[in-house]
């Protein structure tokens, strides 16, 4: 059983694949794949969940459902289908930061300066000094045992070094993207003219400006968090145990998960057109060959662990479909060299 406090507040770092080879242990933490679970909603933030911008979410998010509910061949229905197509192919990456919402989690002093000195804590007249709760970033402690602590950070955990590369990495990439949906979206509005069907590509624009914007200031939210010393490491060993019952050499899959079927076709489809986006964790510092860096990777976790990690950290089901999304991720990458 996990207790309370880390149910409520804690970081899940899930290893996907990471280099066979290497050289020094940060080459391998540059370039591991790590899917990671958020959960930062602090239990005295619940009544912050009614706010206009949350309650605009949950309609929206409440719509996009009943489009998937509607009739088989309508228009609704197709673009329900074709719009999880494009979520599939989002970086699994900018997925887990955009479900952050920094609102709901500890509260800290400008957010969006991980390079300054953040001052101390005030939630009201009676809390002020308060410190925010730690959270526990939870990892599988094999994965990480063979590699030591960075010369020149040596109080710095491999597992908070790696997580910092990724939101440095992420946090300029999506403030690219913000913009760039924002400048694209007046250009859709001439698609209002179109009678019945809502203008279809301004909301997507909209949408992926949101979506951007809403990861980039989660970016910024937890690099703060790491600089004010807030994220600790935290060893699991069941989670340890997960790793060596499930790992891809050890355990062959048979039957694959149904709603794995879709996000490995999205996949395949994309192959044949542009290279998928490279993640920010696993980009290469040479420029060696396809072949080279494919054979250099290895997976981690196999597809069946989910439900035994749903299980051990008490996830709700809808995670479990995140989690098949960034392991077909992972594998296309590690394929294709990425």
């Amino acid at each position: 059983m996990v207790p309370e406090a880390m149910r409520s507040l804690r970081i899940i770092a899930l290893p996907m694949a990471k280099p066979k080879f290497h050289l020094n242990s940060k080459s391998v933490v540059d370039r591991m794949l790590v899917y990671y679970h958020f959960n930062l909603t602090s239990p005295d933030a619940v009544e912050n969940k009614q706010s206009w911008v949350n309650r605009l979410t949950t309609k929206a998010a409440g719509t996009w459902a009943g489009f998937g509910k509607a009739p088989k061949g309508s228009w609704k229905s197709s673009l329900y289908e074709h719009g999880e197509r494009l979520v599939d192919r989002m970086d699994f990456e900018e997925l887990a930061l955009k479900g952050v919402d920094p609102s709901l989690g500890p509260t800290i002093r400008n957010p969006g300066r991980a390079d300054r000195q953040l001052g101390s804590i005030s939630r009201g007249d009676d809390k002020t000094q308060q410190r925010p709760p730690e959270i526990p970033l939870v990892y599988p402690p094999s994965v990480y045992s063979e590699l030591s602590t960075p010369t020149l950070h040596p109080t710095i955990h491999p597992t908070l070094s790696q997580l910092q590369r990724v939101l440095s990495i992420r946090e300029p990439r999506h403030r690219r993207g913000f913009y760039l949906w924002m400048l694209i979206t007046p250009l859709t509005f001439p698609f209002t003219i179109i009678p019945i069907i809502p203008n279809i590509p301004f909301f997507f624009c909209v949408w992926r400006s949101w979506s951007h914007y809403r990861a980039y200031r989660s970016s910024q939210y937890l690099s703060s968090l790491i600089d004010q010393g807030l994220v600790k490491p935290k060893p699991s060993q069941e989670l340890d145990e997960v790793y060596r019952s499930f790992s891809p050499s050890a355990f062959t899959s048979q039957i694959d998960p149904p709603m794995i079927t879709p996000l490995r076709e999205s996949f395949e489809s994309e192959s044949k057109g542009t290279p998928h986006q490279c993640s920010s964790s696993s980009a290469s510092t040479g420029t060696a060959s396809s072949d080279t860096t494919s054979v250099m990777q290895e997976l981690l976790l196999a597809r069946e662990a989910v439900p035994r990690i749903l299980q051990l950290f008490e996830l709700p089901e809808s995670v479990a479909r995140d989690m098949y999304r960034a392991m077909e991720q992972v594998r296309v990458r590690v394929e294709k060299g990425l």
